[in-house]
C-alpha cells in the first residue's frame, strides 16, 4: 500500500500541538509497517529529519499554504494531481484539512472545532474558510479520527455527523518530559522564581487560553493568603492580548507573576517539573496536551471542568469552573496549603497517564487507513 501524508507542519524548530502529533504519529506508522511504502507531503523545503525511515519519501508540492486561499489552492489544485502521480491508495491528513477533488480515500484528523464556539478569536479569512470548509470536509473524508470522546460527541452536534464514521484517538507525551529530582527542583526555582515555589502555566497565550483570569485569580489568592509563591507563564504572546495586559498592570503582586515567554523543550521540561502546580484553566480544548505532561512530571494539576480537560484528567486534577475567578483562586489555596492533597493528585496521575500514548494513537490511525482504503 501507498500512504500518502500530509506533513505541512513538520518544520524545523517549530513543532506545535498539529505538528507533534504528525510526528510522532507519523513515526510510529512508518516504523510498525516497513512492508508499506509512505509519502510525506511538504509544503516547502524540509529537513531530512523528518524522513524517518526507509519507506518514506518526502516530496515538496507547492505553494507554501499558511493563508486561507493558499490553503484552498494547496488542497484542491496541488494536492490531488501529486497524489494521482504517486499511486496514492489512501491519503492521512493530520491537520483538519483534506482534499474536495481528490478520489483517493481519506483519512482525517480533526483536533478540535474552536472556531464554531469562540468565532471571534479567529482572524476574518480564517473564520470564513473554517465555516465554508470544515462540514464539507468531514462529509468528503471516508474517517475521521477526533482526539478525544469531547470533540467527537462535538463533531456530531454541530454537524451531525455520523458517529460510526468517528473514530478517537488521543495525543501522547514526547520523552523530554519527565520528573525532576530535588537538586535539579532547587536550582531551576534559584533562577526562575526566586527560589520560591510557583504555579505554572504551560502555552501560548490568547483569548480561549484564560490566562488573564489566571492572573486575576493569582492575585487574589496572593491577597488572601500572603505568601512567597509566584506565578510563571510559559509560553509566546500569540494574539488578541490586551486582557492578559489589562490583568497584568491592574495585578497588585504583579512583582511576583513572570513571563517567560517561549521556551525551548529542555527550559520547558525543567520548570514544569520543578512547578508546585500546573495551572491551566483554558475555556476550550481538543484534548488539553499540557495536562498528560504534567502527568509524566508528577507535578499536581489545576484546570477548568469544560471541553475535553475532565476527560483527560480524570480525577488527576482539581477541576473548576474557569470563568470562576474565585474558584480559581480557591483551586490555589487547596494545592498551595496542602502536600497530601498535591500528593494524591500526583499519585492518580501515574494511573491516569496510562490511558493515553502515541502508540495507542498511531493504532487508531492504522485502523482507521485499513478501513478507508478502496476495495481492490
Amino acid at each position: 500500500m501507498r500512504i500518502a501524508i500530509n506533513t505541512r507542519f513538520l518544520l524545523s524548530n517549530n513543532l506545535e500541538g498539529i505538528g507533534w502529533f504528525t510526528w510522532e504519529v507519523a513515526k510510529e506508522l512508518v516504523a510498525n509497517h516497513p512492508e508499506h511504502h509512505f509519502v510525506f507531503l511538504f509544503d516547502r523545503p524540509f529537513n531530512p529529519i523528518f524522513i524517518p525511515g526507509g519507506n518514506v519519501e518526502g516530496v515538496i508540492v507547492q505553494p507554501p499554504a499558511r493563508h486561507a486561499v493558499l490553503w484552498w489552492w494547496w488542497f484542491e489544485m496541488a494536492l490531488p494531481s501529486v497524489l494521482k502521480r504517486y499511486k496514492i491508495d489512501v491519503f492521512l491528513s493530520p491537520d483538519s484539512y483534506c482534499s474536495l477533488r481528490s478520489k483517493v480515500p481519506t483519512v482525517m484528523v480533526c483536533h478540535d472545532i474552536a472556531f464554531c464556539h469562540y468565532p471571534e478569536q479567529v482572524p476574518f479569512h480564517g473564520r470564513v474558510f473554517y465555516k465554508h470548509y470544515v462540514p464539507k470536509y468531514l462529509q468528503r473524508a471516508e474517517r475521521i479520527i477526533s482526539v478525544s470522546e469531547f470533540t467527537k460527541q462535538d463533531i456530531i452536534q454541530q454537524y451531525q455527523t455520523p458517529a460510526e464514521k468517528i473514530a478517537v484517538a488521543c495525543n501522547g507525551v514526547r520523552a523530554v518530559f519527565h520528573v525532576v529530582d530535588e537538586t535539579e527542583k532547587q536550582k531551576v526555582k534559584q533562577q526562575y522564581s526566586e527560589g520560591q515555589d510557583y504555579f505554572f502555566y504551560l502555552g501560548s497565550v490568547h483569548p480561549r487560553k484564560n490566562v488573564a483570569r489566571l492572573v486575576q485569580a493569582f492575585d487574589r489568592f496572593k491577597t488572601a493568603h500572603p505568601s512567597q509563591v509566584k506565578l510563571l507563564i510559559g509560553g509566546r504572546l500569540a494574539w488578541q492580548t490586551t486582557a492578559i495586559e489589562e490583568a497584568l498592570a491592574s495585578a497588585q503582586h504583579r512583582a511576583d507573576i513572570h513571563l517567560l515567554g517561549y521556551l525551548e523543550d529542555a527550559q520547558l521540561a525543567r520548570i514544569l517539573g520543578a512547578a508546585m502546580a500546573l495551572t491551566y484553566p483554558s475555556l476550550f480544548e481538543g484534548f488539553g496536551v499540557p495536562l498528560l505532561e504534567a502527568m509524566h512530571a508528577e507535578v499536581p494539576i489545576l484546570t477548568s471542568n469544560s471541553s475535553s480537560l475532565p476527560e483527560v484528567a480524570g480525577d488527576a486534577a482539581i477541576l473548576v469552573d474557569p470563568t470562576d475567578i474565585n474558584a480559581l483562586a480557591q483551586g490555589m489555596q487547596r494545592l498551595f496549603a496542602s502536600s497530601t492533597t498535591r500528593n494524591n493528585l500526583i499519585d492518580k496521575g501515574r494511573v491516569q497517564r496510562e490511558k493515553f500514548s502515541w502508540s495507542k494513537a498511531a493504532a487508531v490511525v492504522w485502523d482507521n487507513i485499513l478501513r478507508a482504503q478502496a476495495p481492490g
